[in-house]
């Protein structure tokens, strides 16, 4: 049943999609509205439970070269963690600082972090793209995202 890592993976993936699918379903709906606000999300659950089918019965024979390229050598290891804690800081302060300070933060932080050497294109990088993105989904597609400490 489970002789290849895509059969287990798509295992892994039919069951986070199925919770999806659970918490979507909870979503509320909104009346007068023509497309209502758990259409995106069970579209999403659902295709993600179709193509982790389709990876559990693709044909793919798995061959020493791809066990060897899975191997993940123990210097990266601390790298992945240390950018994961990045992750975990940037989601646990993004309702406290809001988006675009946090957003900035995390940008150049992780960018430093990870050997951009570059500073002032790593900097302009991480104040512009906050702010235009701020910019789009709260001018644009009148979405609110977390102020924070800022008034805009």
């Amino acid at each position: 049943m489970l002789k290849t890592v895509n059969q287990r993976i798509s295992l892994v993936l039919i069951a986070i999609g199925i919770c999806y699918l659970l918490l979507a379903f909870q979503l509320p709906s909104y009346a007068y509205v023509p497309v209502d606000a758990d259409v995106v999300p069970i579209t999403l659950g659902i295709l993600l439970i179709l193509l982790a089918s389709c990876l559990y019965f693709s044909k793919d024979s798995e061959t020493e070269e791809q066990k060897a390229r899975r191997k993940i050598p123990k210097k990266d290891i601390g790298a992945l963690l240390a950018v994961f804690s990045f992750i975990f800081v940037y989601i646990l302060f993004l309702e406290l600082l809001g988006f675009v300070l946090m957003t900035m933060l995390f940008i150049f932080f992780c960018s430093w972090f990870l050997g951009y050497k570059k500073h002032l294109s790593n900097a302009l990088v991480s104040i512009l793209f906050p702010l235009c993105m701020y910019g789009m989904f709260t001018e644009f597609l009148n979405i609110s995202l977390p102020q924070g400490l800022w008034p805009f």
